[in-house]
């Protein structure tokens, strides 16, 4: 094991604010430990800065990024409450180690945490930055107003999955009950799925074993599943991280308003905050903007060092 890898290992452990798809843990079950690293900033013996990666070669270029499902990665910084003058500076110094550290790599490519907003250092390195969306319930604590700031559309759904249609939530501990719902996770070849289903069944057996998954299955009063939703959490935030829907039900039952409802409901008993998880498509996102969900950018940075690989994808853009 390399000793950065090592390193962070222990920092994870100490370290709560590290959101789970940077864990150990999490890389460890996603990518495996042969696949990823990190680099760290240290002083007096103790680590202030890190930045874990995923190290892949494809068609003989290196490319450095982050797991096949999840949150992404990011730079994390432990200067998070000095003065704003003193933090940019802080910034600045600790992500420029971060990046000189970095193996060589013709593509780097990572999708931040909505709460890291300042990438301007990566950007002084000739990194490039495209912005995306998810969207948040900043606040479970009051489940009335929760329920008052969703639409009433959604609401309407909610109220004809339990009533006009008799849908009931179920738990299950078992993955494979819930796999062949995310294997349909849409029609729209742009929600394919990005993992396989033993990647599936690790990141499960690595959140079950520390209790923080719960798995919702939507189904009639026949037992038929109608609707699935796979929810993890931390000490922050939980975490819509995979979903599914039986495409062989009636599509306008309410079941998916209903199943999103429950698991809200369920987060606010073990966490803070509540992701979506984003979505760029336009149908998803005002799904999730009907649950009175609010808008938070985040941050996708890239650089392409390798010539002939930046001319291959300028290639495929047009």
């Amino acid at each position: 094991m390399h000793i950065n890898q090592q390193k962070y290992r222990e920092l994870c452990e100490i370290e709560r604010s590290i959101p789970f798809s940077s864990q150990a843990w999490w890389l460890d079950a996603t990518v495996g430990p042969d696949r990823w690293s990190a680099t760290l900033v240290e002083r007096a013996g103790k680590v202030i800065a890190a930045m874990p990666y995923v190290k892949k070669t494809r068609y003989g270029f290196v490319i450095l990024t982050q797991p096949p499902a999840g949150h992404g990665l990011g730079p994390w910084l432990a200067c998070k409450d000095a003065k704003p003058t003193k933090l940019l500076s802080q910034q600045k110094e600790l992500m420029t180690e971060l990046i000189e550290q970095l193996p060589r790599f013709d593509h780097f490519a990572q999708a931040w945490n909505y709460t890291d907003t300042n990438w301007l250092p990566f950007f002084w390195k000739g990194y490039r930055q495209t912005t995306k969306y998810t969207y948040i319930l900043p606040d479970l604590s009051d489940e009335t107003s929760l329920w008052n700031a969703m639409q009433p559309t959604v609401k309407q759904d909610i109220r004809k999955a339990t009533g006009r249609f008799n849908l009931r939530v179920r738990h299950t501990e078992s993955i494979d009950e819930f796999l062949p719902l995310n294997r349909n996770v849409g029609t729209d070849p742009r929600w394919r799925r990005g993992y396989s289903d033993d990647v599936a069944r690790r990141i499960d057996a690595a959140c079950k074993e520390r209790g923080k998954r719960k798995i919702f299955i939507v189904e009639d009063e026949q037992g038929q599943p109608h609707y699935s939703a796979y929810l993890v959490w931390d000490e922050q935030s939980a975490y819509g991280l995979m979903g599914g829907a039986n495409r062989d039900m009636p599509p306008n039952t309410g079941a998916g308003s209903y199943c999103i409802w429950e698991t809200i409901r369920f987060a606010s008993t073990v966490t803070r905050i509540y992701d979506f998880s984003g979505s760029m498509l336009e149908t998803v996102e005002r799904f999730f903007r009907g649950f009175g969900a609010v808008q938070r950018p985040y941050f996708l940075i890239s650089k392409t060092p390798s010539r002939a690989l930046s001319l291959y994808q300028f290639m495929r853009s047009r």
